[in-house]
């Protein structure tokens, strides 16, 4: 199948993925499932070349999972090595870096993007800690670039956080947020720069918390396990915190503040506790109440059961090992 028989797609037009290793080919299933042509370039002939047999394993993988509309071949098809850095560029819609994580490198790999990618590309890092503007301030495009730190792998886990530059132009994060979704990817918008992003930072707390709660001896590293994996991460793997804590109490989130928040007021694990300060507890309230009126919470809350219903009936089938 040649780039003009690919699946049309919303937002169409080639992406050229620079960067072959992990990431790189994770993101060329991403583009090429949701039907967009690819370009998969690195500086490394053999890796780029070899990149291919790695993505083809994949995509029978995830055919035998139902989790591709075309034929493996199909989306193979759709993704070209090309080592001409140039020709993996030309009308691309989309570049997608994911080169080493220095500085030094990135600079130097977005002086050559920004001079060789069409004007109107959007030039997107896949850095999971550097912030943007480290890297592309000097750029005469500096407008258009951002951050989108996928989750690994992102033909699996679609969250990619936009985050932009102090420069980045609105209008590019917004091109950027249709082309992810479109690819089927779950966009989220960061306002400003931050270290670790958004993933990290929440990781981060969890995980410092766990490592302390093991370290005074409160419980095994398994039990500890045992808390995400078979209590919070459950319903956390369909609903975020802010709807977890909205449906366990009747009049949504302000309730629940107004009931549990004094217990949640310490620091715990040297993470900084939040005050739970009514302002921003209300702010939070009024964008549940966008997706959700107060009196619809009875009925979200028997739709989290089914779909927990629908968990354990997959975890009772799935091999313990």
């Amino acid at each position: 199948m040649s780039e003009s028989q690919s699946r049309p797609v919303q937002n169409g037009g080639p992406i050229a993925v620079v960067g072959a290793g992990l990431i790189g080919r994770a993101w060329a299933i991403v583009f090429a499932r949701a039907g967009y042509p690819v370009r998969l370039h690195d500086m490394d002939a053999a890796t780029m070349t070899g990149s291919l047999g790695y993505i083809e394993a994949r995509l029978h993988e995830l055919a035998g999972f139902g989790l591709l509309d075309d034929t493996p071949g199909e989306v193979l098809a759709r993704i070209r090595c090309e080592p001409n850095l140039a020709d993996a560029l030309r009308d691309v819609v989309l570049v997608q870096e994911n080169i080493r994580e220095t500085v030094e490198a990135k600079t130097a790999v977005f002086a050559q993007l920004d001079a060789l990618a069409p004007p109107h590309a959007v030039l997107a890092s896949s850095t999971s800690w550097l912030p943007g503007s480290t890297f592309t301030e000097g750029l005469p495009g500096r407008a258009r670039c951002l951050v989108a730190h996928p989750t690994n792998p992102p033909y699996l886990v679609p969250l990619v956080e936009l985050c932009p530059a102090p420069w980045t132009d609105p209008g590019v994060m917004a091109r950027a947020h249709a082309i992810y979704a479109a690819a089927g990817q779950s966009p989220v918008e960061l306002s400003r720069e931050i270290p670790g992003f958004l993933l990290n930072r929440v990781q981060a707390a969890v995980l410092n918390e766990c490592f302390n709660l093991f370290e005074q001896g409160l419980a095994s590293a398994d039990d500890i396990d045992k808390v995400l994996k078979d209590g919070l991460a459950l319903r956390w793997s369909f609903m975020g915190p802010f709807e977890t804590i909205d449906l366990n109490a009747p009049g949504g989130v302000t309730d629940y503040a107004s009931r549990y928040g004094p217990q949640n007021r310490t620091t715990m694990g040297g993470v900084q506790a939040f005050s739970w300060a009514p302002e921003t507890v209300a702010r939070v309230d009024a964008e549940r109440r966008k997706h959700l009126a107060t009196t619809e919470i009875g009925t979200r809350s028997a739709w989290r059961d089914r779909r927990l219903m629908a968990l354990a009936a997959h975890k009772r089938k799935a091999p313990a090992s």
